[in-house]
């Protein structure tokens, strides 16, 4: 079994242009890049769909699998994040309400769940109780 889907990463590499797929597999340096300088002047966002597969197989490699489903988080985080859904999925109920009352802590925290997110979920995983 897979940490890391393959559809998801497909899925985001649409948006890949602001570093998407690459904060999902766990590469949040040149996610930031990508989002700074829209995915290398789209070169890179090209090139990296076929780089895809390498990026999910890594992920899968360092990611621990558990009873926090990666996909899911990420979904969650990305399209329902203010509000801090995919904290209260991770059972962080203070900090998801302290995002959903400041609007993801004004943004910062998004940006912080997006460099972290996976290491959040691999340590809930690596513990094995929810």
């Amino acid at each position: 079994m897979k940490s890391h889907s393959l559809v998801i990463g497909y899925l985001l590499w649409i948006f890949g242009f602001i570093g998407a797929h690459r904060f999902y597999y766990g590469r949040p340096i040149s996610g930031t890049i990508y989002f700074f300088t829209l995915g290398l002047f789209f070169i890179g966002w090209l090139v990296d769909l076929f780089l895809i597969l390498e990026m999910q197989e890594t992920a899968d490699d360092i990611f621990v699998q558990g009873p926090l489903d990666y996909d899911l988080a990420w979904i969650l985080l990305t399209f329902l994040g203010v509000f801090g859904v995919h904290r209260f999925y991770q059972q962080k109920w203070l900090s998801g309400l302290v995002y959903l009352l400041t609007g993801g802590v004004f943004l910062l925290g998004i940006i912080y769940d997006y460099w972290t997110l996976n290491e959040q979920i691999s340590e809930v995983n690596c513990e094995g109780v929810l």
